[in-house]
């Protein structure tokens, strides 16, 4: 099939359809054939990086009728192809139960946000051959990040101006100094949300946030979903 313009151009559009909606959630495209591909979103932050796909997988037991249409369209494409072979292949491709279906998006959707959170360590962790001064500031924030830490705090504790480190810290990291501390914050209230027992307020106030909504908000904005929600599919549980 990939020497036909025509196959090849249909697979692509699947892709692409997948691609275009990627920032919205999981979403399902349904091919010429009758196979689906199920992409799930890898976002740091507000940018969606990639995005897992399910493959081409069928949700209902192929059938004659079914084939026969689709090996019309690949004949109309000009495709030349042994019909007994592709019948073959047709017939034994992987067929799910939509609940089977579901478990597997189910799974992308939790190694994608595994992905998103190793991406956001790689941010707050990233130190290679960053002045001294950088680093020293990158330990005060981890020992303080409870306290309601300002620019001026690690400025003072690493004996430089607040502008000067300023204009500094985003050189070398990348991101200013507001959002490296919220990245920080962020990395210690995802471990807390494992334990079920806490409240997500409780959460919130421990890893140093002054509001509930400041918490979800900035939560929301690195994570691309609540803290519940984050919650919720960590633990296996649905909304």
């Amino acid at each position: 099939m990939a020497e036909s313009n025509k196959s090849c151009a249909a697979c692509l559009e699947v892709q692409q359809k997948i691609a275009d909606a990627a920032g919205c959630g999981p979403r399902t495209v349904r091919c010429f054939a009758g196979l689906c591909d199920t992409g799930v979103p890898v976002s740091v932050g507000d940018e969606v990086v990639g995005y897992l796909q399910t493959g081409q997988i069928m949700l209902r037991k192929p059938s004659k009728k079914r084939f026969n249409r689709t090996a019309s369209d690949l004949v109309n494409w000009g495709l030349k192809v042994d019909l007994r072979k592709l019948e073959e292949a047709y017939f034994q491709t992987r067929v799910l139960t939509p609940k089977q279906y579901e478990s597997l998006i189910h799974l992308l959707t939790i190694f994608a946000q595994h992905l998103a959170m190793l991406s956001n360590q790689v941010v707050v962790r990233h130190d290679n051959a960053e002045p001294p001064v950088i680093t020293r500031a990158k330990e005060f924030i981890h020992e303080h990040q409870t306290e309601n830490l300002r620019l001026g705090h690690v400025a003072k504790a690493v004996n430089t101006s607040t502008f000067y480190f300023c204009k500094m810290f985003k050189k070398v990291t990348g991101i200013n100094f507001t959002d490296y501390l919220s990245r920080v914050r962020i990395e210690k209230s995802k471990n807390l949300l494992l334990n079920p027992n806490l409240r997500v307020s409780e959460i919130a106030f421990e890893v140093g946030f002054q509001s509930l909504t400041h918490f979800n908000r900035v939560f929301k904005k690195i994570l691309g979903q609540s803290p519940t929600e984050y919650r919720a599919q960590l633990l296996g549980t649905h909304r």
